[in-house]
């Protein structure tokens, strides 16, 4: 094995261990911090690590997902041929790696663990080659496809956030090629398939309908036969992602916009997701990160969230009825799963029911709810919103004759539900911490025990029963005669693995009558105690345990009829599942509009932007939880005023309007209310920002050089209908230079892209070069751009404070040294700063001013 898999780590089960042997056992023993030993073999001694089976989770964890290492994993079966024989066979069933988790404890509930193949048709660096992606969750079953530019790739990468990324072996011998660089920043291991794919690789033939897509859902087949093995489920078709169905954010402004993870604090405080999940079930969570990050570019699609969430707006008692209800819900995408890997128990089943009942809870508590309206406004329904109600439960799948099935096969009972014993959980580890107890005896098993299947679902089942409670009754009759006859109350029935079935008698007082019975032949004996076999007993006890694993059997024997009626349903289940994931994220909304004060935004596609008092729902609601209120600002973009240049002080809010603006564009695609007053905001297809910059060192770029590739990112792909945010474009060279650049962007968005664009500047000379002189907008080629600027109020004795409030003008103060003395640089610096300020400005003033008409006349010559 170690031969077959060089690139994994091996763990082979011996009894309750993991053991690793020769010098993987330093590795293993090194990165799990476990003691190193050794092991005779072959007549020599060899290193080895191990660790109990109940760490196994713990110990991968820590291989899989820290260091991100394959890990072969090597299971012993008993022989078939000699079930008394204690001889085992291994083979490995498993590869482990950070993409393939299937249920293992460490998996994170609300968040995908994706595997991504990407696939080239050619290995060329063109960058306008067609990239084909598939990407699916092995632990949810939720499988994509899409095709995009490969410049587009590393914005696809941020939005997917893949925990591994598989690509062709081909790939292997050219380790300069441009993909590569593509995935520099990707925060996740590279693999590789063993061989190339091909078109039998595919879970479908009817899949070969763009040679890219199935070449990667290909590739990602192969990848995951090799790794799953034993376990690689049923695929279902993957659903393909067309490029106009979604709002592309690249992947900077994923970063920058903080999305799905804060900037400066880590991990999810703070962002975008943290402030306006209100979810209830784990697949609702999934179902809104991944829309944040892929809002929808329909109009009707996004006007019937709109509607959902409006609907459960009006209706607050209801609204708290639907989430206490959806709390029920288990997370169906991954029990479902468990099935089609194989692995799927009596607890998955019992969940499956829950869920399916809970469903129906759901849609009863609805038809009362209209019933009810419909008694107390006959004359006024609410046509449109019940309407958007009724189309999403019309897409569940009726699953009344799968219910049935599973309702008259298992036991449901809450009181004892987990008691259930599942007839596969026969390797369930009873240790703990490093002592292993002996398994529990087949009897000591079957008394007592309450069965996972009900006894009338089949007939073998039913004999089998009465046979047991037969077997039961007479042992129990037979305890209670031994105990009447030799006066002895103490004396049980028992059994042991290692003395079979033999008579306890707890106390020595009560054997005196037992030993003049030869019937009766002493096995064991304490201070205080004695055991004894008697042949009754024990041929009583062999029919019982008998009869318990015959029984054990039959449950099997069902259990496997319902995995398969599981995966012959799992589509609809997942299908229904859905539509509860979009209710719970509409009843989400609705809470998050109630509770922020969220308005519905009209969508349009003229190419419009108003929104009237603004808010950024993350900084309103960190201002919130400290007693302060947020500053509002309005904002109008129409087609002949869509490029607004910003000016103003340091720390007055610039940034944050900027973003803001971005996020509420966001949430309105996404099918949310937006944090303002009113707003008619047109369909954005593509969003990008440049907000903000750092040096990349692993790829030896500067950070002018990181800010100058998004800002020829943007100007190369925005359209029409983009919205573009800049801040500060051109501040990280020289004066001249940094304004040259500024200029030359703006002129470019203004005269070619043709976007919605906020661009925030300290480059005051903007202004004029634009020919803004008097009425706050442009003139000529840039007639579209008006000018804004944000204000310091003076609160006397040399205080201030920022008004954060935007208005129609340029402010040509950026009150630099102001927050520079509030952040607490030394008075004698800020003194000199004073008097350095005050020299360049007289040595500015005594030069003639710049003639920008002649500029921009002698400029613009090529454009006109």
């Amino acid at each position: 094995n170690l031969k077959r898999f060089p690139h994994c780590i091996l763990l082979t089960r011996v009894g309750q261990f993991y053991e690793s042997y020769f010098d993987q056992a330093h590795e293993v023993s090194r990165l799990l911090n476990i003691k190193l030993t050794s092991k005779k073999w072959s007549g020599s001694r060899i290193a080895m690590s191990g660790f109990p089976l109940i760490h196994l989770d713990r110990h991968l964890k820590t291989l899989v997902q820290q260091e991100q290492r394959f890990v072969a994993m090597c299971e012993e079966f008993p022989l078939q041929s000699n079930v008394n024989s204690k001889e085992f066979e291994r083979r490995i069933t498993r590869i482990i790696t950070p993409g393939t988790l299937i249920d293992e404890s460490f998996l994170n509930p609300l968040d995908n663990n994706y595997l991504l193949a990407i696939s080239l048709p050619s290995l060329s660096d063109a960058p306008s080659q067609t990239t084909g992606l598939a990407w699916i969750d092995v632990s949810t079953g939720e499988f994509y496809s899409k095709l995009c530019s490969f410049e587009s790739l590393r914005d696809e990468l941020a939005r997917i956030a893949p925990r591994e990324i598989v690509l062709s072996p081909a790939l292997k011998a050219t380790p300069s090629h441009r993909i590569f660089s593509a995935l520099a920043n990707a925060d996740c291991p590279i693999s590789y398939t063993g061989s190339l794919a091909l078109e039998t690789d595919l879970p479908d033939p009817s899949l070969r309908y763009n040679p890219p897509s199935s070449f990667a859902i290909a590739l990602l087949t192969k990848f995951l036969k090799e790794n799953l093995l034993e376990h690689m489920p049923l695929l279902e078709r993957p659903i393909h992602e067309g490029a106009q169905e979604i709002m592309q954010i690249d992947s900077h402004t994923i970063q920058d916009l903080e999305i799905r993870e804060s900037i400066y604090e880590g991990g999810t405080k703070g962002c975008l997701l943290s402030v306006v999940k209100r979810t209830t079930t784990n697949g609702g969570a999934w179902m809104l990160a991944r829309w944040l990050c892929s809002p929808s570019t329909s109009i009707s699609e996004i006007n019937a969230r709109q509607s959902l969430v409006a609907f459960f707006y009006s209706r607050i008692h209801f609204r708290m009825d639907i989430c206490e209800i959806l709390k029920e819900v288990d997370d169906i995408g991954r029990v479902c799963q468990r099935f089609l890997l194989g692995r799927g128990d009596f607890s998955d089943l019992i969940a499956i029911h829950s869920t399916i009942q809970t469903w129906s809870s759901l849609k009863k508590r609805c038809e009362q709810e209209k019933a009810m309206e419909a008694s107390e406004t006959p004359n006024s329904p609410d046509i449109n919103g019940w309407a958007a109600l009724d189309a999403l439960f019309l897409r569940m799948n009726d699953l009344g004759g799968f219910f049935d099935t599973i309702n008259s096969a298992i036991v449901i009972n809450p009181e004892n539900q987990n008691e259930i014993a599942d007839p596969d959980d026969n390797d369930r580890d009873l240790d703990a911490e490093n002592n292993i107890e002996p398994e529990e005896p087949v009897l000591d098993k079957a008394i007592g025990k309450t069965w996972a299947i009900k006894p009338d679902f089949s007939e073998k089942l039913t004999n089998l029963q009465i046979s047991l409670q037969v077997l039961l009754r007479r042992k129990d009759e037979l305890e209670n005669n031994l105990k009447a006859t030799y006066n002895a109350p103490s004396l049980t029935l028992r059994s042991s693995n290692g003395q079979g079935m033999y008579l306890h008698i707890a106390r020595a007082a009560h054997k005196k009558k037992l030993e003049s019975n030869p019937a009766f032949y002493s096995i064991g004996e304490t201070q205080s105690t004695k055991s004894y076999v008697y042949r009754e007993w024990s041929e009583l006890g062999i029919q019982i345990a008998e009869t318990s694993t015959a029984l054990n059997l039959a449950e099997k024997e069902v259990l496997e009829i319902l995995r398969r009626e599981v995966v012959e349903y799992s589509h609809q289940l997942r299908q229904n599942a859905q539509v509860i994931d979009e209710l719970d994220i509409a009843v989400s909304f609705s809470r998050l509009a109630y509770e922020m004060n969220f308005v519905r935004p009209e969508i349009r596609d003229d190419g419009s932007y108003h929104v009237v008092n603004g808010r950024h729902p993350s900084v309103e609601m960190g201002l919130l939880s400290s007693g302060r209120q947020f500053t509002p600002n309005t904002l109008t973009m129409t087609p002949s005023s869509n490029l607004h240049i910003i000016t103003g002080p340091n720390m007055a809010g610039k940034s944050t309007f900027l973003r803001q603006t971005a996020l509420i564009a966001i949430l309105a695609q996404v099918g949310s209310f937006v944090p303002a007053d009113e707003a008619q905001i047109s369909i954005v297809d593509k969003l990008f920002s440049r907000i903000g910059a750092k040096d990349d060192l692993f790829s030896d770029r500067s950070t002018f050089m990181v800010e100058m590739l998004e800002t020829a990112d943007i100007l190369r792909r925005a359209t029409e209908k983009s919205l573009v945010i800049m801040d500060e474009v051109g501040r990280g060279t020289t004066v001249k230079d940094g304004l040259a650049i500024a200029f030359a962007t703006l002129h470019h968005l203004a005269t070619i892209n043709r976007s919605r664009c906020l661009f925030a500047t300290h480059f005051h000379e903007l202004a004029e070069m634009l020919g803004s002189i008097h009425n706050h907008q442009g003139s000529g080629v840039f007639k579209n751009v008006r000018f804004y600027c944000s204000d310091v109020d003076d609160a006397g004795d040399g205080h201030f404070a920022y008004s954060y409030r935007l208005r129609p003008g340029i402010n040509h103060d950026s009150h630099g040294l102001k927050v520079a003395s509030i952040a607490g640089v030394p008075p004698s610096a800020m003194a000199v700063a004073t008097d350095t300020l005050s020299w360049l400005r007289g040595r500015e003033s005594s030069k003639l001013v710049p003639d920008y008409n002649i500029f921009l006349k002698s400029a613009l010559k090529s454009t006109v």
